[in-house]
């Protein structure tokens, strides 16, 4: 396994771990298929890619009724795909590191650690 798999591996794990396999968003607790460790600022604006807990917050895959299109993590991507025009009511990135209770900056900071 390359270093940067194993990278992405312990974030994952961190995150869910942290979350306790349960979308920070809805509340239900997934099987770790249907789980997303979302980076709620894109691992391409930081330093060290963003592989960090502080970064991670978990969600769903799907929604209820199995798409992916409502899930709660097409909800968050749709900050960064709108380039951060868009954003569902408490789904900024501001409100995600609060409900993980980390901030931009902590993630940043820890994110330079991964050079």
């Amino acid at each position: 396994m390359t270093n940067k798999k194993k990278i992405r591996e312990q974030f994952r794990n961190e995150v869910y771990k942290r979350d306790n396999y349960t979308c920070r968003i809805c509340g239900t607790k997934r099987e770790e298929e249907d789980l997303d460790a979302h980076h709620i600022t894109d691992r391409n604006e930081m330093t060290g890619g963003g592989y960090v807990k502080e970064n991670g917050i978990t969600l769903c895959k799907y929604a209820s009724n199995g798409s992916e299109e409502n899930s709660c993590h097409m909800k968050a991507e749709l900050f960064h795909i709108s380039d951060g025009e868009l954003w569902e009511p408490g789904m900024h990135p501001d409100d995600l590191y609060q409900l993980i209770g980390s901030s931009k900056e902590l993630a940043m900071q820890s994110s330079e650690r991964l050079k």
